[in-house]
């Protein structure tokens, strides 16, 4: 019996509801509601740590005003619901991410760009105060009584390589302490009352449980799960044959796909505590099959496409939406997820909770990018936030399948289109609204149901606009074609993935695709001057970047030849993306920095790596290349070498390499460091080599 479905459990409240559902004003009058539509509502409890927003925007105590953040703008909009109207604005920090409310309606932001929370009163026009905090700081928890906030950093001040944890005093507005976490930490939910944390590692996909039992001496639980095990069981197809001869067609049938899993960029809790969801990205770990020179399976007209977990017709393609069921009952959250080679457990087993794959219903309208989520009250149904597809998912929690659902290939009872670029939901407490922050477009969206039914949800008026682009219309326009899982000019339904989908959020993935040519690294494009290092690609065989972005977006994504004006769009948001934070840059050199600035030049490393953008655009080969196993640099690649990357940011771009072999810089470094291949190392030491990794990390 698979792990995580035979295991006996206690029994489960009734959980079904209606659309919008009430909290606890009053438990009974949420089942006098219902009975309208439903019977068997049994009064319970609400765990104190649940929350019913998610993202960019929440909503105050008694539901009347609406808080959004938008990033471009660095501003807290206040919204009156009952009116409709954007009543105020605060400035914030630089690119707020993430907003929440305390029981004393006092508001706090995150502030991505600032490394900072600003904190707001209720009803005041201005910041009371700004906190720092770590580095490029994202998700946020309230304790139950309100008296800690707990701030999720992606990465410390002090290092580059992890996030951490900081707890602030919400009376003194001080940090208590801070926590050093996994690498790039994103999100956080609270378990049992407060005393413990899980938190998400958005490119690893996988969730750390903290102790927060001592209030002053926290501690890591768990680094992670077994999540990725549990997702790439062995189905009866076995293992990966021997490979093929070196440079020879790989047979059409290797085994069986693997899948990991990454941008886990939330965490929500379901309304009694006991179970944590999760959306991510599912991304293929095998060959993927394609055009290029025809090694392994061809795909038809995308090598992108045929490649969804659980074959799911209108699932996707090789990146596809999923959303993991945490279950919490134990010591730490364990994930209960299925095995994305088959998806479908033996008939004598029946699990509760929504397919790991959240395929959309519909062929033509896919479902990608998810970016938030919430459960409602009564932990019936999830509401999804698809940011690349724009719209919101809205499905049961505790089951996947039921006559209500539109067919048995998705979880998902309905799919409501929203604005561009959706990145927060919130829903009342009364259970008549939901509303979702458009960022592209800068709209609040309003959710409603018509008489309380499932199946009716949709958008009730016109959108409030919150702001305005301060991106130039040609980056503005260049950034929804880029995060754009349904524009025909970029993907097609059969594939329906973004540009986004590997480069997330206009960064990098930490994930190695398998393409035809060789194992490929997602190489970051933020901050990096991309389009004036041309040629393009890991081994520079397109001179210009049409070229480039037409075999990608034609040959792998499933969209069309680009035209001059589109390639220009999305080459001015390419180049407008802000560059990672980065701790060590700007600050004064240490006596180890300065050391390994000179190394640097010692080294030759200026000699590849030098120019504005840290790179000279030549092809080299620096002894880095996969000549075995089943993934392998084909021999046109090995002979035309690989294009020098850029440096700028490098310290947060891990892991290192085209084919992702190094997980550190200093593992770089180490590798083939008496070869002279990548710079003149041989003479470094092991001291040398730390300081060389000091300056790098700089850059």
């Amino acid at each position: 019996m698979r792990a995580g479905w035979g295991r006996k459990k206690r029994a489960k409240p009734s959980r079904e509801g209606m659309a919008f559902p009430m909290r606890r004003q009053g438990w009974a009058a949420l089942c006098a509601v219902t009975t309208l539509v439903l019977s068997g509502c049994k009064e319970r409890e609400v765990a104190n740590t649940w929350s019913n927003a998610s993202g960019s925007v929440a909503l105050s105590r008694d539901d009347s005003l609406l808080y959004v953040v938008d990033a471009d703008n660095g501003i807290l909009a206040v919204v009156d619901t009952a009116r409709r109207e954007k009543v105020s604005e605060v400035r914030v920090g630089p690119r707020p991410e993430r907003v929440t409310v305390g029981p004393d309606d006092t508001v706090y932001v995150t502030n991505r760009g600032g490394r900072s929370v600003s904190v707001i009163r209720k009803g005041d026009a201005v910041e009371a105060a700004r906190v720092p905090v770590g580095v490029e700081p994202t998700g946020m928890a309230l304790s139950p009584d309100g008296s800690t906030l707990y701030v999720v950093n992606s990465a410390m001040r002090e290092s580059a390589a992890r996030g951490s944890l900081t707890a602030i005093d919400t009376g003194t507005l001080t940090a208590r302490w801070e926590l050093p976490l996994g690498e790039e930490p994103r999100g956080i939910a609270l378990l049992e009352d407060g005393r413990k944390a899980a938190v998400s590692l958005f490119r690893q996909g996988d969730v750390m449980t903290v102790d927060l039992s001592d209030a002053n001496h926290p501690q890591v639980m768990r680094a992670g799960t077994d999540l990725l095990a549990r997702a790439n069981r062995p189905s009866a197809a076995g293992a990966f044959g021997t490979p093929a001869p070196f440079d020879e067609p790989l047979p059409v049938e290797t085994g069986p796909r693997s899948f990991r899993s990454r941008g886990m960029v939330d965490l929500l809790s379901a309304p009694d505590g006991r179970r944590l969801f999760a959306p991510v990205l599912w991304s293929r770990e095998d060959p993927l099959g394609g055009p290029v020179d025809g090694r392994g399976p061809n795909m038809g007209d995308s090598m992108y496409g045929g490649g969804t977990p659980c074959g799911a017709a209108a699932g996707g393609g090789v990146v596809a939406a999923g959303l993991i069921t945490f279950d919490t009952e134990d010591e730490a959250p364990r994930p209960v997820v299925d095995d994305l080679d088959e998806c479908k457990p033996p008939p004598e087993e029946k699990p509760d909770y929504p397919t790991s794959l959240i395929a959309s219903p519909l062929f033509d309208t896919p479902l990608q990018g998810p970016a938030a989520a919430v459960v409602d009250p009564t932990g019936a149904w999830l509401f999804l936030v698809n940011q690349d597809s724009n719209n919101v998912a809205i499905l049961p929690s505790w089951r996947r399948s039921g006559s209500d659902l539109v067919n048995e290939t998705s979880p998902v009872r309905q799919l409501v289109a929203v604005g561009a670029g959706p990145n927060g939901i919130a829903l009342t407490r009364d259970g008549r609204k939901a509303y979702v922050y458009n960022a592209f477009d800068h709209t609040v969206s309003t959710l409603g149901s018509s008489g309380n039914q499932w199946g009716d949800i949709h958008e009730e008026g016109e959108r409030l606009v919150i702001a305005g682009d301060t991106l130039s219309p040609m980056a503005a326009e260049g950034r929804r074609l880029f995060f754009s899982a349904v524009d025909a000019r970029m993907t097609s339904p059969s594939v329906a993935v973004s540009c986004a989908s590997c480069h997330l959020e206009g960064r990098e993935d930490g994930h190695v695709w398998g393409f035809p040519d060789g194992p490929r690294q997602t190489p970051s494009l933020a901050g990096r001057m991309t389009t004036a290092t041309a040629p393009f690609h890991w081994s520079g065989e397109f001179s210009a970047l049409g070229d480039f972005m037409n075999a990608t977006v034609k040959d792998r994504m499933g969209g069309q030849v680009l035209n001059e004006d589109t390639v220009a769009k999305l080459g001015a948001f390419i180049d407008a993306i802000p560059a990672t934070d980065n701790p060590f840059r700007g600050e004064p050199l240490t006596a180890s920095q300065a050391r390994g600035a000179a190394l640097f030049t010692q080294a030759k490393c200026d000699t590849c790596h030098t120019g504005a953008a840290l790179t000279d655009n030549r092809n080299v080969d620096v002894g880095t290349f996969v000549l075995s196993g089943v993934l392998r640099d084909a021999k046109a690649v090995i002979k035309a070498g690989l294009n020098t990357p850029s440096l700028l940011g490098v310290g947060r771009t891990a892991p290192y390499l085209h084919d992702g072999s190094a997980p550190t810089l200093k593992a770089r470094l180490l590798n083939g460091r008496e070869t002279n291949l990548h710079g003149t190392t041989a003479g470094l030491s092991d001291a040398d080599v730390d300081d060389l990794v000091a300056y790098l990390e700089t850059l």
